[in-house]
Formats: C-alpha cells, structure tokens, sequence
C-alpha cells in the first residue's frame, strides 16, 4: 500500500521483493518466490541475496526504506544512501542490541506509541493505513462474534472461545495456523461447526463480508500487540471491537465508542451486552480520520525528506 501510494503522487520507487509480486513501481526481484511458499528455499540463503542486492545498489537511490527487521541494518555503515527502518515490533528483546549499535546511523520509525522503546531514537510514530474503501460498511451485523487472526496463544483463540461460550454467542475464528500444537490442544476440541466454527484463512475479497457481518471483532490477546491491523480492518466495516487493554489497543480503539478496552474475561462478557450502545457509523469514520493509506503515505513522504534534507 505504501508503494503504489508513492507512485501515485509520482515519487520514483523500486521495490525489492519476490519475483512474483505484483506493483507499478520498478520490481527487483532476487528472491523467486516467498520461501513460506517453496520448501526448496533456504530462507538464510536468499535473505542474505536479497539483502545483499540492495545495499550493492545502494548508490542508485536517495534514500533505502527497510521495512526486513534488523538484519540489513548491520550493512547501512557501509554504504552513504541512508536507511530508514520501520520496526513493526521486537519479535524478542534479544535483537535489541542491533538496534543500539545503528541507533546513531541510522533512523527509526515506529508504527505505535506503545511500541517505542526507550533505549533507541525515533523520527516519527506513523499508524498502518488501510484502503478504507475496500472495506464495505454494513450497519445491520448478524449474530456472531469473530477472532480474525493467526491461530497462536499470543492472539488470544482459546481466550475468545472461552468468552464466546460465556456469552451463549457463536464464535467464527478465521485466520492462519501459526502454531499446530496451540491449535490441536486449545482449538480443535471446541470446534462444532455451529458455536464454533473455523473457516481457514479469509482472502481479501471474503475479508469486508465476514469482518462486517460480526457483533464483534474479538482481539482478547496475550502480548503486547505493536499495531493490529485486523483492529482497524474491523472498524472500518463498522465492527467494534472488544479488546484486552494491551500494546497499541488504546491509539487504536476509543473506549466505549469504538469498541471496549478491558482487562479481562469478565470486563470482555460485560462489555458484549453493552454493544447495542455502540454507533458503528463512529467506528467506521474513526478509521477514515486516523488510519488511511493517504495518510500513511503522506506521514512518510514527510520522514524521506527530513532525512534527505539531513
């Protein structure tokens, strides 16, 4: 969404990804495939080539923006194109330290307030955007609660099972299987077909019916959530969204109007007879306000010329 945004407003973008990508912006492939997608990949191998291709290039453009962790960062001292990094999130505090070491080299963006850490230095906090059109508003929901995301214990599956049964409401969970042990054990055993019922990973043309049909948009998760794009996919169809109170939940949702912020089971079953309070019209535009791809596109464009001005 970032890339085909800079091209619409007719900055001269090469995007390096996988072969079979699909973009307007000039494509530098090395990578044939998503490794997730081909096992005959080695995917230490072709992220060193992938990497290693752009810092080769490096002299080609004003300015590299990392959106691949922390890895190409150790390379960013050896070339003068200066390296922009979003992080989205510490997948483990042990990575920390190559985030020190380059904190004065190179420039940092966070995608939450919450996820800042205080050790490292940041030129901006810019929020995911989304093409709100694409996601059809729907005032009348039907009678269902939803978790849309992968099945792993930090989003929260068997805790949004556990309140759906609660509350005597079905439960559709959509998403991935990240972790087939979490899924075998806390999942599986509670799917009926009818209460709880899993329909697989919802592509983006199923993605506005089934998010805009919820009551609600269930997001009961175990760690400190760095953004939530599904949060903001939800209100865009006019879903609330009930939430534990963690990581980014408070930039995104606006307690009481936009869904509820709670801190546990028991706040999470009150909070779904109060959803009849909730004007989905207001969850919709809190989205058109804060969270677009125009927006997101601008708030970088801004970034790439401090840094180029630097």
């Amino acid at each position: 969404m970032l890339t085909e945004g800079l091209i619409s407003r007719g900055v001269d973008v090469t995007l390096y990804a996988t072969a079979d990508s699909i973009t307007r912006a000039r494509l530098r492939s090395v990578v044939p495939r998503p490794w997730s997608e081909d096992p005959e990949l080695d995917p230490k191998v072709w992220e060193c080539l992938h990497i290693s291709t752009v810092f080769e290039e490096a002299a080609d453009y004003d300015l590299i923006h990392n959106n691949f962790d922390f890895l190409p960062l150790s390379y960013s001292k050896l070339v003068d194109t200066p390296v922009l990094t979003t992080i989205h999130g510490f997948s483990s505090p042990k990575i920390l330290p190559v985030f020190e070491k380059y904190n004065q080299r190179a420039h940092y963006v966070a995608i939450s307030e919450s996820d800042r850490h205080p050790a490292l230095d940041y030129c901006a906090t810019i929020h995911h955007g989304i093409p709100v059109d694409d996601y059809p508003y729907r005032e009348t929901p039907e009678r269902y609660l939803l978790f849309f995301g992968r099945i792993h214990h930090d989003k929260g599956v068997y805790e949004s099972i556990r309140l759906a049964k609660q509350a005597g409401l079905p439960l559709v969970i959509a998403g991935i299987i990240q972790d087939q042990n979490y899924f075998d054990r806390y999942v599986n055993p509670y799917l009926d077909g009818e209460e709880v019922r899993y329909i697989g990973p919802v592509g983006p043309e199923e993605k506005g019916a089934v998010l805009g049909e919820a009551l609600a948009l269930l997001h009961l998760i175990n760690f400190d959530e760095p953004f939530g794009l599904s949060v903001i996919e939800s209100m865009a169809c006019g879903t609330p969204v009930i939430a534990f109170n963690r990581g980014s939940m408070g930039e995104l949702i606006t307690d009481s109007e936009t869904g509820f912020l709670v801190d546990d089971l028991d706040q999470a079953r009150s909070a779904i007879s109060l959803l009849k309070t909730i004007d989905r019209r207001l969850c919709r535009r809190r989205v058109e306000e804060n969270f677009t791809v125009d927006l997101m596109v601008e708030r970088y464009i801004d970034v790439y010329k401090k840094i180029i001005d630097q």
